[in-house]
């Protein structure tokens, strides 16, 4: 898709990547952003040659909402004024930061692929509330304003999440019992694990 007349947006199956991006070099198209996840902006830059810089980007699905966190980075060839174009492109859905391409599987990891671990989570705490006793519907309702407030105070809160929860976690309280739990149950390290399968599949789908 073009926009604004200046560039072009690549919006297609990761196999499909490159060879759009030639065909729109083709077009005389001076810069090109390419959302397709996997293909590192050095391998689609040599397919579009010289002519269009390319800049590769990494939303995520809270972009439908405009609350994305994207992150870009640019080839070698490209000049901040490209960078600049993709931000301003990309700012309409959400939250946009700079990265080296050498971080940007370690961003499919995390952002990319972060709203699935959340909501395999809502999913687990939805059954887990239904199982206590609370109807579908209720348990429903709360877990969803439950992200929404809690995603709502740590994004305008300048504590860490640490502290955050530290906050909310009283000595032999509920929330202790249940942290608890989690903690020794490996949640830890299960994440670590997870963002680092992530981030490999991530490294494997660029080569």
């Amino acid at each position: 898709e073009i926009v604004a007349g200046n560039g072009a947006v690549i919006a297609v199956k990761p196999g499909d990547a490159v060879a759009v991006c030639a065909q729109v070099a083709a077009l005389g198209t001076p810069r090109a952003l390419s959302i397709a996840a996997g293909i590192s902006a050095s391998t689609l830059q040599a397919a579009a040659g010289t002519g269009c810089s390319v800049v590769r980007a990494m939303p995520n699905t809270p972009a439908l909402v405009r609350e994305g966190a994207t992150a870009i980075t640019g080839s070698p060839s490209c000049s901040d004024a490209d960078l600049d174009w993709a931000e301003r492109v990309l700012s309409a859905v959400g939250l946009v930061v700079r990265v080296p391409e050498s971080q940007m599987d370690a961003v499919t990891a995390v952002a990319g692929s972060g709203p699935g671990y959340l909501f395999l989570f809502a999913e687990a705490l939805l059954a887990a509330a239904i199982e206590q006793g609370l109807p579908t519907d209720v348990a429903d309702t709360l877990v969803r304003q439950l992200f929404k407030g809690a995603g709502a105070l740590l994004s305008s809160s300048d504590e860490s999440p640490a502290v955050l929860r530290e906050r909310v976690t009283s000595p032999n309280g509920t929330t202790f019992a249940g942290l608890s739990v989690l903690e020794n149950e490996g949640l830890r390290a299960t994440v670590h694990k997870a963002v680092q399968a992530a981030a490999e599949r991530s490294a494997e789908m660029g080569k």
